[in-house]
C-alpha cells in the first residue's frame, strides 16, 4: 500500500468519483447510439467490449475497449493530481467496482479487464503495458478472452514486483480476485471446454 498522506474525507470523495466514472456503461451506450441493440440479449449479456465485438461492429468494439480503460485512467490521474498516490490507488479501485457493479443497472455490469488495464497504464505505465502484452501473448496462443483476461489479472501482481511498485501490490492483489469472481461463469465453461472463442458471436 502507498503511504496514506491524504485525509478521509479527501479519500472518500476520490473514491466516490472514482465509483461514479467507472458505473458509466460504455458498452451499452455506444451499442444504442449505434443502433447495435441491447447487450444485455446478445452474446453473453455482458457490458463490455468483448460482448459488443459480438454484435459485428469492431468500431463499437475498439471505441468501448478505450472508453473503459480511458475512464479508469481519468480517475487515476485526476485523483493523483489533486491529492496524491494513495488517492489515486483508491480512486482506480473504485473505478473498477464501479464498472463491474454500477448501481445505475442494479450492480450487474462488466468484467473490468479494459477497466483494470487503463488503470494500471495510469498507474504506472510499465506494468500497464506488460499486462496488456499478457492479454496479448494470452489471447494470440488461446483465442479466448476470459482466459487472456485471468492470465494477464494473475501476471499483473509479478509484474508490479519487477519494475518496483510494491507499493501496488495491495490493490493488485484485490484487482486479481475480483476480475477472478467477475469471470467465475467463464472458469466453469473453460473447465468444461464450452468457453467461446474471440469474435464469435
Amino acid at each position: 500500500m502507498p503511504e496514506i498522506l491524504s485525509s478521509v474525507p479527501t479519500l472518500g470523495l476520490w473514491g466516490v468519483i472514482g465509483y461514479l466514472l467507472g458505473s458509466i456503461p460504455f458498452g451499452m451506450v455506444l451499442a444504442a447510439v449505434m443502433g447495435l441493440g441491447n447487450l444485455r440479449d446478445i452474446g453473453s449479456g455482458n457490458i463490455g467490449a468483448t460482448n459488443v465485438l459480438r454484435t459485428g461492429s469492431k468500431k463499437a468494439a475498439a471505441l468501448t475497449l478505450i472508453l473503459d480503460g480511458g475512464k479508469a485512467a481519468v480517475a487515476v490521474l485526476l485523483a493523483r493530481a489533486f491529492a496524491g498516490e494513495d488517492a489515486a490507488q483508491l480512486a482506480g479501485l473504485a473505478a473498477f467496482i464501479g464498472h463491474c457493479f454500477p448501481v445505475w443497472l442494479k450492480f450487474k455490469g462488466g468484467k473490468g479487464v479494459a477497466t483494470f488495464l487503463g488503470l494500471l497504464l495510469a498507474l504506472a505505465w510499465p506494468v500497464g503495458l506488460a499486462s496488456c502484452a499478457t492479454w496479448l501473448v494470452a489471447a494470440v496462443i488461446g483465442r479466448i478472452s476470459s482466459l487472456s483476461a485471468l492470465v494477464a489479472a494473475a501476471a499483473s501482481t509479478f509484474w508490479m514486483v519487477l519494475f518496483g511498485h510494491g507499493d501496488m501490490m495491495f490493490m493488485g492483489a484485490a484487482l486479481t480476485l475480483l476480475i477472478f469472481w467477475t469471470h467465475r461463469a467463464n472458469i466453469s465453461r473453460l473447465r468444461k471446454g464450452e468457453e467461446p472463442k474471440i469474435g464469435q458471436k
